[in-house]
């Protein structure tokens, strides 16, 4: 009843508007008292949760993709996915879809993908004729790629929680993010030709070089990370601390980053850090507390009370994740469900590492659906269209979204091929 009446503590707090930090620590509290457990655990809980070299990778990610914003690499990536795939049909939409494949590399967020590309490439496809509410739809879903491809404090937040290898996990999200980004290209393409969008004539080999020139910053961002921890050349921490000297050099390279750009990109890596950070010290705690009255068990058993089969498991658990995302922002929900979840997915035979990356992916897709969806009224500021209007044109793009989920689900070899490729299975 104890555990019971935590939790039922927490979602109300939650519901009342308290702020996920006060509500979760809150309940926390709560427990320690009635448990009569002094309060001082609690505090050098929260304080270890923190306390480690390996989460100072998400500081240094957020200015690394803060710095390569401000860089304004946006119009070249752009021209560069237009090269390749603005002759396809659907022209700018699918251009739109590859451009935020790259610029996943940089930023890692989808809610800066959103608003870096959608600023530019929804009133650029409303120029050209395309639909308002279809424009902000696509950028929407394209976004969706953002948190798969390395840089991703995503998974860097779950690899932490998870005690799972880093450098595995950003290997992981790269085959995923291509699937997700491809499920939509194909999507897209009959779609354009139903509606008989407009497309580019093909780029020549000159036109080609010159955006790969131009835009070829942006591609060697996730390379150097990646291969650099692939290399033993420095760690996941130090090469997020390597991301933002290289995002510094591109700005002074390009003579288009400030002082101000810098000191801006340092205040809000601050403000976003410390609010993750402070989420990750209570949420251990919670998560402790969940352990300790043997919650994982409980779950795994009325899971195996279902089905014993790992695939039909990990359906069941990507239903309630979708539905979790529909109700909490994704880097808490991640935060607060992963140390729980992770001990039930390891019973049932489910690889963390590719449980990480669908965990990860099926949460973004919150921000794409009412009523939380972020990324959602972010596209439909920039398109100028309603509320109403947006989910409407959402709702064809659900399908392919839903198509790259069942695929990740069925053929884990996806997500594993690459990390078991280079670390070995």
């Amino acid at each position: 009843m104890l555990t019971v009446s935590i939790i039922l503590l927490l979602l109300v707090l939650i519901a009342c508007g308290l702020p996920l930090f006060f509500s979760i620590g809150i309940s926390s509290m709560v427990y320690f008292y009635m448990a009569d457990i002094n309060l001082a655990l609690m505090g050098q809980r929260m304080s270890g949760a923190v306390d480690s070299f390996l989460i100072l990778a998400i500081p240094f990610f957020f200015l690394a993709g803060e710095l390569m914003n401000a860089c304004k690499l946006t119009d070249r990536i752009i021209n560069l996915a237009r090269a390749f795939v603005g002759h396809i049909d659907g022209g700018l939409a699918q251009v739109n879809i590859f451009a935020s494949l790259i610029f996943s590399g940089m930023s890692g967020s989808p809610t800066a993908d959103t608003t870096a590309l959608g600023s530019v490439l929804i009133p650029a496809m409303k120029r050209e004729g395309y639909p308002a509410p279809f424009s902000a739809a696509v950028t929407v879903a394209s976004s969706m790629v953002g948190p798969m491809v390395p840089p991703s404090v995503a998974l860097v937040i779950y690899g932490t929680l998870a005690d799972v290898s880093i450098g595995r996990l950003l290997l992981a999200g790269i085959l995923p993010g291509v699937v997700i980004v491809g499920t939509q290209m194909v999507f897209t393409y009959f779609y354009a030709r139903h509606k008989k969008f407009p497309k580019y004539e093909r780029a020549s080999m000159e036109e080609a070089c010159t955006a790969v020139k131009q835009g070829g910053a942006a591609l060697l961002f996730p390379i150097i990370i990646v291969g650099g921890i692939l290399g033993g050349i420095f760690s996941p921490t130090e090469a997020a601390a390597v991301a933002v000297l290289y995002a510094l050099c591109l700005g002074f390279i390009y003579k288009n980053v400030s002082l101000k750009d810098i000191t801006d990109a340092i205040i809000k890596t601050g403000l976003g850090s410390a609010r993750i950070l402070a989420i990750i010290s209570v949420a251990s705690t919670f998560s402790w507390i969940m352990v300790r009255e043997g919650v994982p068990l409980a779950i795994a058993s009325a899971i195996s009370n279902i089905s014993d089969d790992p695939t039909i498991v990990f359906f069941l658990i990507v239903a309630m994740l979708l539905v979790v995302g529909l109700l909490m922002v994704a880097s808490s929900a991640e935060i607060v469900l992963t140390p729980i979840l992770v001990p039930v997915i390891l019973q049932f035979g489910i690889d963390p590492v590719h449980f990480g990356v669908l965990m990860v992916f099926t949460l973004i897709i919150g921000g794409a659906t009412p009523p939380v969806g972020v990324l959602m009224f972010i596209a439909q500021d920039i398109a100028e269209i309603s509320h109403g209007k947006m989910v409407k044109a959402m709702l064809p793009y659900y399908l392919p979204i839903f198509i790259a989920v069942v695929l990740l689900v069925m053929f884990p070899q996806i997500s594993l091929f690459l990390p078991n490729l280079v670390f070995g299975s």
